[in-house]
């Protein structure tokens, strides 16, 4: 999915979608994983309906810019269709790409960009790799001492590179010519020395860190990783041989134990061949009697069933019938009723009884009603002379007023 966005951002690059797509809508320029990781779903969709719109009409077929409050549905499925017209088949359902990122949507938009790429006539060509000359190679001294005379020389290269002026010709000339003099006046010298074999060797102390070569290796060459790569075969041949005879003294007792067991195996079936054939004839039998024994079962359980059908029926029946002799008893027993109660006279002597007793209850209920207004009267005179009692104490003589 990330190649296949790198290749798309590739591809959009060809077909100038910066100044014709994005400047339009004035959107930010893609970045390298834009589709293929989810960061917002809205404008990451939008995003997707424009470039594929783009892409589309890019191709040759006109195709609507789709505005943001469209329905996606809609517009995800025209993009389908376009993509159908140009043959590219569509395996999965629309609903991925509604995301606005994943495989789909990279996939939909570099399909797009392809038939694009071909309305346009781009065609891929070959690349076009520019020649290398070769590298003279250093060539380093594996002499660890230095001489003299090379010091003297290192020095002098240094001291002339530090220079920043350039040295004229003829003062070259003049140095040249001092420096021959010096080397016939050195020569006569040669003879006699005049230096101190104390300071000499101090000197030496002094210098003698400095003469150490030290060879900084590159990561980068070639040889570095051959010798990495023989120096892994190597331990890789060392491991192996190791390994390999841990692994040939397993190989061989996992085959000694196989060769055991597949002669006991076949020991053991040749001892009880017998018992199997005899255990798969029972095996046999006892299936059958199961499956006799299971068809007996099935025909008694018909029979039941047929039985208890008829054994239900009878008892529905044998209900009906004393259902029907019971409400015909009952008719019977009122119709008997009202026949002799229409010719006795046994409800008059209950309604005189009933009259007796209204009249006995009325006569009660009087007696209990003068009672009652009898007390009643009694309490009402109380309270009018209590009253009256009351009235006549209230009044206070006028010989005990003044003593207040």
């Amino acid at each position: 999915m990330f190649v296949l966005m790198e290749d798309l951002l590739d591809k959009l690059k060809l077909l100038s979608y910066e100044e014709e797509a994005l400047r339009r809508h004035n959107m930010r320029p893609l970045s390298r994983h834009y589709f293929a990781l989810p960061t917002n779903p809205g404008e990451q969709f939008f995003m997707f309906c424009t470039l594929a719109a783009w892409l589309i009409s890019k191709a040759g077929h006109p195709f609507e810019q789709p505005q943001e409050y469209d329905d996606p549905n809609a517009v995800i499925s025209n993009v389908l269709s376009e993509l159908r017209s140009f043959g590219r088949p569509v395996d999965f359902p629309p609903s991925k790409l509604k995301t606005g990122c994943g495989e789909q949507v990279c996939y939909v938009l570099d399909c797009l960009a392809e038939e694009a790429l071909k309305h346009t006539g781009f065609s891929w060509k070959r690349p076009a790799y520019p020649t290398e000359e070769p590298e003279e190679e250093e060539i380093t001294e594996d002499d660890a001492e230095l001489t003299l005379s090379k010091l003297e020389e290192d020095v002098a290269e240094e001291e002339s590179d530090n220079e920043e002026n350039y040295i004229d010709l003829n003062v070259l000339k003049a140095q040249t010519s001092r420096s021959n003099m010096n080397d016939t006046a050195k020569q006569e010298e040669i003879l006699q020395s005049t230096t101190d074999a104390a300071e000499w060797n101090l000197e030496v102390e002094r210098v003698l860190p400095q003469l150490k070569v030290t060879v900084r290796t590159d990561n980068k060459d070639w040889r570095i990783h051959v010798d990495q790569m023989h120096q892994h075969k190597d331990g890789i041949d060392s491991s192996l041989k190791e390994t390999r005879g841990y692994l040939d003294k397993l190989h061989h007792e996992i085959s000694r134990t196989l060769e055991k067991i597949n002669s006991r195996e076949k020991y053991i079936n040749n001892q009880l061949e017998h018992l199997v054939q005899e255990y798969r004839s029972a095996q046999a039998l006892l299936s059958e009697a199961l499956r006799s024994a299971f068809l007996q079962a099935l025909l008694v359980v018909a029979m039941l069933t047929i039985m208890l059908a008829e054994f239900d029926l009878c008892i529905f029946c044998v209900c009906l019938v004393v259902k029907v002799t019971e409400a015909l008893e009952k008719v019977k027993q009122e119709t008997e009723e009202k026949g002799s109660s229409m010719t006795d006279g046994a409800p008059l002597v209950k309604i005189k009884q009933a009259l007796t007793k209204l009249r006995q209850e009325t006569i009660q209920m009087d007696i209990q009603i003068g009672v009652m207004e009898h007390t009643l009267l009694q309490s009402k005179l109380k309270e009018k002379s209590n009253m009256t009692r009351d009235m006549h104490a209230a009044v206070i003589p006028e010989a005990t007023v003044g003593a207040y």
